[in-house]
């Protein structure tokens, strides 16, 4: 029998650490990405449940000074199994009591992120025990031990951010992180096997685990699909996770498509026409030239086939971070089918470097249109595709715009809020075409009213005398927009809308008599106490979003 090769225990150690480190980490972040798309408020859970974590492994390693020391090997090796299968299957398990029993769902949340932390605490004091024996002196045991854990920390932090979480799903990265904790552990079994008590046990503790992972990586895709379908009434016919979000697209009986951000409904097939065109129609009509046109998020190209009824538009430039959804508008039937395929029909060209990353250039193809415009092909406009932050690109670019649209996420999160604040606004009016045209998707006029208005006090801060607009979605209620031209006034743009009387290219829903009628608000319903805008520092929106969606969370 051949004899297992000896490796030195302090640098068998060494890697133990820098592998519990990495996967530590890994598990809370993993952990925090689920929680906030289930629940949304990224900031707000990933806080949170990071430090639960870190609270937990204090209360672990307190549990740890009842361990004897013949047992330490023994322990060791049990706990790794444990946390691997624990951070392996985590997500499926928010994922499933999140869907089958929501009520517990905070409960089992912090409990999980509890119990990670519980056996990542555990196992650190035991390594230091271990290493004490080579190692009695306090100050070396200690930098032996903590300075691999905190460079595996780093590494697994950069492999998460910049790999895993790019490349694999996230059931993909929670049980690959599980099986490199088991063979941790397999490693550790084999490093400190004389010092083991019940080696039988041990082996089987890791065969048990090993197959409940290895399955778990096989079949977790379809599991986890499984669990998503329950958070849905319509059958799901596509789920991804990119590095910024997770998207489903469900298709109901009927054909019709919905999708889905990180659990919160983007559109309905249904109606977001109402949306799309009371988006783009008003700030065309409104706007003197619109042959240079950018549109800011909106990478699902249903804003862009709007505006591309236009014979006038010769560049239009889109701006939206995440690549995957533009390339779900480039490549999934479904949403081809809604934006007309507006995102193929262009001629797509690379942008050359202003001080920001471009995106990828797409070259595609001129596709069949929809049923409904069967003898109108979209006018040739360039279309140039990028995927950088929003905020970055207009404090970099150069360049004047007639029309500026603003297809934004509402502003649930601090870093959402960004892009509703003065410092934005104030870059927005410098690409902006003298008499140029912006406007800009407002969420809920009646349940976040406050955010609404808060949103008109900015625009007013950074020079604009925006206009406000509503109307009624079915899938999502009242909704509203602010609409502003620059160098005009309130008076003069109000005017200018309701003389609209012909838009001169077809729709399904909006009219110039929807546009007019889509100024008028109840009595007092644009009153309000507060002075304050969004600046840099102060996320005013963000917080009064939070009082009119969850006035429990409001900060």
């Amino acid at each position: 029998m051949p004899k297992i090769p000896q490796i030195p225990e302090r640098f068998a150690l060494g890697l133990l650490m820098f592998l519990l480190g990495a996967c530590g980490l890994a598990y809370e972040y993993t952990l925090s990405k689920i929680a906030s798309d289930l629940l949304g408020n990224s900031v707000q859970q990933w806080a949170t449940m990071i430090a639960t974590m870190l609270f937990a492994m204090g209360l672990g390693a307190e549990a740890q000074k009842k361990t004897p020391t013949t047992l330490l090997a023994d322990r060791l090796v049990s706990t790794q199994v444990m946390l691997a299968v624990l951070g392996g299957f985590g997500p499926m398990i928010l994922i499933y009591s999140f869907a089958l029993v929501s009520q517990l769902y905070i409960v089992i949340q912090y409990g999980l992120a509890f119990g990670v932390g519980i056996l990542i605490g555990y196992e650190i004091p035991l390594m230091m025990r271990i290493n004490e024996q080579d190692s009695p002196e306090m100050r070396i045991n200690l930098a032996q031990v903590l300075k691999m854990d905190y460079i595996g920390a780093l590494a697994g932090a950069l492999l998460w951010t910049f790999f895993l979480i790019r490349f694999l799903s996230i059931e993909k990265i929670s049980f690959l992180i599980g099986i490199i904790s088991l063979f941790s552990a397999m490693f550790c079994a084999m490093i400190y096997r004389k010092r083991l008590t019940r080696t039988n046990y041990r082996l089987i503790e890791m065969s048990i685990g090993f197959t409940l992972l290895l399955l778990g990586f096989i079949f977790g895709r379809q599991l986890m699909v499984r669990a998503e379908q329950y958070l849905y009434r319509d059958p799901i016919v596509t789920s991804i996770t990119s590095p910024f979000q997770h998207i489903v697209l469900t298709k109901n009986r009927s054909g019709k498509v919905r999708c889905y951000i990180n659990g919160h409904l983007q559109f309905s097939e249904e109606d977001e026409a109402i949306y799309h065109e009371n988006l783009v129609h008003p700030a065309m009509h409104l706007a003197e030239n619109r042959q240079r046109i950018l549109i800011l998020g909106g990478g699902d190209g249903l804003a862009l086939r709007e505006v591309l009824q236009y014979p006038e538009v010769k560049q239009v430039t889109l701006v939206d971070l995440d690549p995957t959804i533009t390339q779900l508008a480039i490549e999934n039937p479904e949403l081809v089918r809604m934006n007309r395929g507006s995102m193929k029909n262009a001629i797509v060209q690379r942008i050359p470097s202003t001080g920001i990353i471009p995106g990828e250039a797409y070259q595609h193809y001129q596709v069949s249109q929809h049923e409904r415009f069967p003898t109108r092909d979209y006018p040739t406009a360039n279309l140039h595709l990028l995927h950088v932050d929003a905020a970055e690109f207009v404090k970099a670019i150069n360049g004047q715009y007639d029309v500026v649209i603003m297809d934004f996420p509402d502003p649930n999160s601090p870093d959402l809020s960004k892009l509703y604040g003065r410092p934005f606004y104030d870059h927005i009016a410098k690409v902006l075409a003298p008499a140029g045209v912006v406007v800009q998707q407002s969420g809920s006029c009646y349940q976040a009213r406050e955010a609404f208005l808060c949103i008109g006090r900015t625009w007013k801060a950074a020079g604009f005398h925006a206009v406000p607009y509503h109307d009624h979605i079915p899938s999502f209620g009242e909704w509203g927009w602010w609409i502003a031209k620059k160098g005009q006034t309130q008076e003069n743009t109000s005017a200018a809308l309701r003389q609209i009387s012909h838009l001169g290219i077809e729709t399904t829903y909006l009219t110039p008599q929807l546009i007019a009628s889509s100024l008028v608000f109840g009595k007092n319903h644009l009153f309000s106490t507060h002075e304050d805008f969004t600046s840099l520092t102060e996320p005013r929106v963000y917080h009064y979003f939070l009082q009119g969606w969850n006035p429990d969370d409001t900060p």
